[in-house]
């Protein structure tokens, strides 16, 4: 008997009801379906995120507040209402603890779940990243205030089910919330719209140091407010994190900016061993060697020639003077997938296209086109050229004939000596910029 009443108070101890509450029933459930919910909700657009840090910040931010906040919402308004559903509202109210600890109980361990599961959501997209990474380096920042924002949003949701009696309270809040959401980031121009968790940057933009965290606080604010007001002993102290929620939105709203410049987005990394120099982003610096590698074909014929730009360079804008933009990487899904040039041919040919200006020309002499056509192809023919001979060799006699004329022009840079070649495209490059067929060397 003295042993048995020796550990009697031990069993009792340590956890308390939180224990259970962590480790079985709703939720572990619900911070599983954060976690399954945004991992689909990324997959399906990998090839948009994964490799560039800041398109993997901004897109799992945007699905951790348009699926994860309305989520975080419905799962802790169901748990609100757990015990109205099972009938044990009443004898709970005989219960030695106070409604704040029972409320903080059944509340705490839902609002923690849903936050591990947007931090295993985040930290799997960021692995994801990793290994095929661009340049840039990860925000962590970002996907830390996105847990808490998911938290804040379920000890809301607790608040409204332990209020709202009606089984249907859950969804609707839910979907409430993601429509609210969604207007407040239609408009960007308006000044309410900052009061959105969603950050409103581009990939060459960052927020200020500041914004994340002032959310975190507007939102937790709001949270708290209601949580004390609904079962605090003294409800006046729900005004404490009511005022700071209001701090918070006017710092937001009266702010004269959010954003500002990337500085890494602001610099280019060059090879300067080619010419023209091949200079990126940095963001995009761990693809130089690619994009060198595949423009390797097309630079080492222009070696010794006058009057080519300086550099392929990738400035937001207009190249500056003496500059060529090169074929952009951007959006990542398209010529960069994963890391990789999707196709290195077509890049190079994109690139050559850049380099004759005369694309731009309203009208130019059928001469000069065919000139244009024979540099495009020595330098870096095009993927469909083939294709396009193949339509011209079945057609009319006239396209037969320019397919001809096509074909003898083609022939004659690779016949040329190599001092002849480089002297005649240094000539033609020096009226590359021109519509006026006059002065243009031909072939």
């Amino acid at each position: 008997m003295t042993l048995l009443a020796e550990r009697t108070p031990t069993t009792t101890t340590g956890a308390g009801p939180l224990r259970p509450e962590f480790l079985r029933g709703f939720a572990p459930l619900a911070g599983a379906a954060i976690l399954l919910t945004l991992l689909v909700a990324l997959a399906v657009p990998a090839d948009s995120w994964q490799g560039g840090w800041a398109e993997t910040r901004d897109r799992t931010h945007a699905a951790a507040v348009l699926l994860g906040i309305p989520l975080a919402l419905a799962a802790g308004c169901w748990q609100g209402g757990r015990e109205r559903r099972r009938g044990t509202g009443d004898l709970l109210e005989t219960a030695v603890r106070g409604a704040l600890p029972r409320f903080l109980a059944s509340a705490v361990p839902v609002a923690l779940w849903v936050a591990v599961g947007q931090l295993a959501a985040a930290g799997c997209v960021l692995l994801a990243t990793w290994y095929c990474a661009t340049g840039d380096s990860p925000y962590p920042a970002v996907p830390l205030a996105d847990s808490l924002l998911l938290g804040s949003a379920a000890l809301a949701g607790h608040a409204v089910g332990r209020a709202v009696r009606w089984r249907l309270a859950a969804p609707l809040l839910a979907t409430g919330a993601y429509a609210v959401l969604g207007f407040l980031s239609y408009d960007r121009t308006e000044a309410y719209a900052r009061l959105s968790p969603l950050i409103d940057t581009s990939v060459t933009r960052v927020t200020v140091w500041w914004q994340p965290w002032v959310s975190v606080v507007w939102v937790g604010g709001l949270a708290l407010a209601a949580v004390l007001a609904l079962d605090a002993r003294r409800r006046a102290t729900a005004l404490v994190p009511l005022a700071c929620a209001t701090a918070a939105a006017v710092a937001l709203v009266q702010a004269g900016g959010l954003t500002r410049p990337n500085p890494v987005a602001q610099r280019q990394v060059c090879d300067t061993t080619t010419t023209p120099q091949v200079c990126v982003n940095e963001r995009y610096e761990r693809l130089l060697p690619q994009i060198t590698e595949a423009l390797s074909g097309l630079t080492g014929r222009l070696e010794g020639v006058d009057n080519l730009p300086v550099r392929f360079e990738d400035h937001p804008g207009r190249p500056r003077a003496g500059e060529v933009e090169l074929p952009g990487v951007t959006p990542l899904g398209w010529s960069v997938v994963r890391g990789k040039l999707a196709d290195p041919r077509q890049y190079a040919w994109e690139a050559g296209m850049a380099l004759l200006s005369r694309i731009e020309c309203d009208d130019t002499d059928p001469v000069v086109d065919r000139t244009d056509a024979a540099v495009e192809h020595y330098l870096a023919p095009s993927p469909v050229e083939k294709h396009f001979d193949e339509l011209d060799a079945r057609g009319d006699e006239a396209h037969r004939a320019e397919l001809k004329a096509r074909k003898r022009a083609r022939a004659r840079l690779p016949a040329m000596a190599e001092d002849e070649r480089r002297a005649w495209l240094s000539e033609y490059f020096r009226t590359a910029a021109d519509c006026d067929p006059k002065g243009v060397p031909a072939l």
